[in-house]
């Protein structure tokens, strides 16, 4: 498979990998599993409910592995194939469901580029329609590594924007694994190993980390995805959230790197500088 892997200089090798990731990971998999073919085999073979934050650290390291593993993680994107051949059944509307099924396969994918847009509108500076531009191309790319078929991904920006639209309106449903997940996540506490100044702004004064992490997964939420769930949410909500973006948003790039980033992407990129401070002196020899 002639795919390039990931590097420095890529969107993604600055942004996969930090911490701020965790705000939108609850939100991702509520958009996926509102797919009826992701929701039935989350609902059958995942352990979201008995093993919440091992389930995302497993997933967030698999992640990290496609962005700063080089060739590792070319033979990720190939593991997470086999590792979801064998799961398929029958869903409780009757409805057959397959884990490789391509338009599922590829929703799980595509459904985090809009996470990372989202993730920057409201915990960081929103990106630029050139950005959005190049962080899609990048998403294709690590399409390719999923081996997600490219008949299922849009070709260019303004065609996933009206993919995702098609998706939400005439796909997506109120699943009952969706709604799962979001009543589990108000008994979450707040993730294992999150770095002080982080943990201070995952628990506010009065309000459990479980509910913060509700509050920020409906908020983050599409307005249309929210509706259709039936969630509710206020203007006052939405300042709130507002106020909490522009903090995180402030503290993050004051962080030393190592609680900005999560381990694999640090010591990835300590690595790629060593690398290259190496090949300059090298050159200067």
């Amino acid at each position: 498979m002639d795919v390039e892997p990931f590097g420095p200089g890529s969107m993604h090798w600055d942004t996969a990998g930090e911490y701020r990731n965790l705000l939108v990971a609850g939100s991702a998999l509520v958009l996926q599993t509102m797919h009826p073919a992701v929701g039935a085999a989350v609902a059958e073979h995942s352990t979201y409910k008995a093993d919440p934050w091992g389930r995302l650290n497993r997933t967030l390291a698999s992640v990290q592995k496609w962005v700063y593993g080089g060739e590792e993680g070319l033979a990720e994107g190939e593991r997470l194939r086999r590792l979801h051949q064998s799961i398929s059944g029958i869903d409780e509307q009757g409805r057959s469901y397959h884990a490789l099924n391509g338009e599922a396969w590829a929703w799980v994918h595509l459904s985090l580029f809009e996470r990372f847009i989202a993730l920057n509108r409201y915990f960081g500076t929103p990106f630029t329609r050139p950005q959005e531009r190049r962080l899609y191309a990048e998403s294709r790319q690590l399409g390719a590594i999923l081996r997600v078929p490219e008949r299922e991904m849009p070709d260019d920006l303004e065609a996933f924007w009206r993919y995702f639209d098609h998706m939400v309106a005439d796909r997506l449903e109120a699943h009952p694994t969706a709604l799962d997940v979001l009543t589990v996540m108000r008994g979450t506490p707040a993730p294992p190993g999150l770095p002080g100044p982080l943990r201070r702004l995952w628990t506010p004064v009065g309000v459990g980390s479980g509910e913060f992490n509700h509050f920020v997964t409906v908020g983050t939420l599409p307005s249309a995805v929210r509706r259709k769930l039936g969630l509710r949410w206020t203007a006052r909500d939405e300042r709130r959230l507002r106020h909490l973006g522009h903090a995180v948003a402030m503290l993050m790039p004051r962080l030393p790197e190592r609680l900005r980033y999560m381990p694999i992407a640090y010591h990835a990129r300590k690595a790629a500088r060593s690398a290259r401070r190496l090949e300059r002196q090298l050159r200067s020899a």
